[in-house]
């Protein structure tokens, strides 16, 4: 969830008691019939089709059980999610639901606008024991402080093409970052490329400057005090934007690729790796040329620059991952919304969803179904070394400001490698945005 910049606008003590002040009473009683739920949620871009019919059916499903219609609303990028959940929850008034990524929940809890969990709402949900325990580690700061129910966990990791990595004489996938560098370069040949990667992509970048810093001991916020100008920051975005630019492993065309496409480009059976994925990938891969030929592995867990984590340094597999669904303190169909979360987090609907579109369920029976899987082996390992982000109210921006150093920096890669100077100054302008922003939240 993307409040920060509501934030820096209103100032954080201003917005919190105007948030509060939205709070309004149930119109509950009565059953939903007449009534409509609106849900905020984010597109998919990757199966839009499917996801489309999934809203139907749901929406039926719901109205089966309650007799209250389901309206969706769709966000397609973090400054449109952004941009209504500023606007709505301001206003006192918009979605009762609202999806979010996991790595936005402190900074909606930071708001007050959202209603906290305790033991009546989890007994609504069919309680706190339905949900796989590491899906709740930022359901808020406490176990006693929670807003965020968990809907999917989506951990990270690579794909690789098993074929060409045999071809090229690789007996196994890369384990840290400077081998997965030279892999791509021993696989790069012709039209073939070492690695896909997602460089337009509303999401992607910040994942991997954020987990080659954590890895290097950096976590980007040291209680109050942001370290972007840390050098293992600057380290991972010229890792990041090096294989385009320097090692020349990526396909030029990545520099206007969002994840689907990099997707799409590794199903065609050219490239060795495709560096940043979920499960949620499956129903392309098993699609495409790459058919049979493609298995999970972590991302690398070892910073750019060293052969081992320093001391300090953590095995961040994949940051904490997923979605979380928030109930909005100001929403008069409270019982409804706590009726839909339900549904969307049952057994048999969180296993249709993840057959659908690759989620892994946050349900733990639906989780437990899928153990036999080994394809899934890999994702399972990665949401065990799973890190949290920060959890600050401030997060939001500094998610922001990181990726704004990627789109910044992506006219310049076309003409070749960026220079230290304009990275540092991007660099420098994201830490002056992150550290306002720290200095702002509670």
């Amino acid at each position: 969830m993307r409040f920060g910049r509501a934030i820096a606008l209103t100032g954080a003590t201003v917005l919190v008691a105007a948030l509060t002040a939205c709070g309004g009473g149930d119109d509950e009683g009565g059953g939903g019939a007449g009534k409509t739920l609106n849900v905020l949620i984010g597109a998919n871009t990757q199966y839009p089709e499917e996801f489309a019919a999934w809203q139907k059916s749901i929406s039926e499903k719901f109205k089966a059980q309650t007799g209250a219609e389901v309206k969706f609303e769709q966000f397609a990028s973090a400054n449109d999610e952004l941009t209504k959940i500023q606007t709505s929850v301001v206003a006192g008034s918009g979605p009762d639901v609202y999806a979010v990524g996991t790595t936005f929940t402190p900074t909606a809890y930071s708001t007050g606008a959202f209603v906290k969990l305790g033991d009546e709402e989890w007994k609504k949900l069919g309680g706190k024991e339905k949900f796989v325990p590491a899906t709740l580690g930022i359901s808020g700061p406490d176990e006693q402080n929670q807003v965020g129910i968990p809907w999917v966990s989506r951990p990270f990791v690579m794909a690789y093409n098993t074929e060409l990595l045999k071809a090229a004489g690789i007996d196994k996938p890369a384990t840290t970052w400077d081998e997965l560098t030279a892999q791509a370069k021993q696989l790069t040949k012709g039209d073939q490329y070492g690695l896909a990667i997602a460089y337009k992509d509303n999401f992607d970048p910040w994942k991997f400057v954020w987990g080659m810093s954590t890895q290097a001991g950096n976590p980007l916020v040291d209680g109050k005090t942001a370290k972007l100008q840390d050098p293992t920051v600057k380290k991972a975005y010229e890792t990041y934007f090096g294989w385009l630019t320097t090692d020349k492993v990526v396909d030029p065309a990545a520099i206007g690729w969002t994840n689907p496409q990099a997707v799409a480009a590794f199903a065609k059976g050219k490239t060795g790796y495709f560096a940043l994925t979920t499960a949620t990938a499956v129903n392309s891969l098993d699609s495409g040329a790459v058919k049979g030929k493609w298995a999970f592995t972590l991302l690398p867990t070892v910073p750019p620059g060293a052969t081992s984590r320093p001391g300090n340094g953590v095995e961040a597999a994949s940051i904490l991952s997923g979605d979380n669904l928030l109930v909005a303190d100001y929403s008069k169909n409270k019982d409804l919304a706590f009726e839909y979360v339900k549904l969307v987090t049952d057994q048999e609907v969180q296993l249709d969803y993840y057959k659908k579109f690759g989620n892994l369920p946050a349900n733990a029976a639906a989780l437990e179904t899928l153990k036999s899987d080994p394809k899934l082996a890999p994702l399972t390992e990665a949401a065990q070394k799973s890190v949290a982000t920060p959890f600050t109210g401030a997060w939001a921006d500094i998610q922001l400001a990181l990726t704004n150093v990627a789109v910044q920096t992506l006219p310049d890669l076309a003409k070749g490698p960026v220079s230290a100077a304009t990275l540092d100054t991007r660099i420098a302008e994201a830490q002056k945005k992150a550290q306002s922003s720290l200095d702002r939240a509670k």
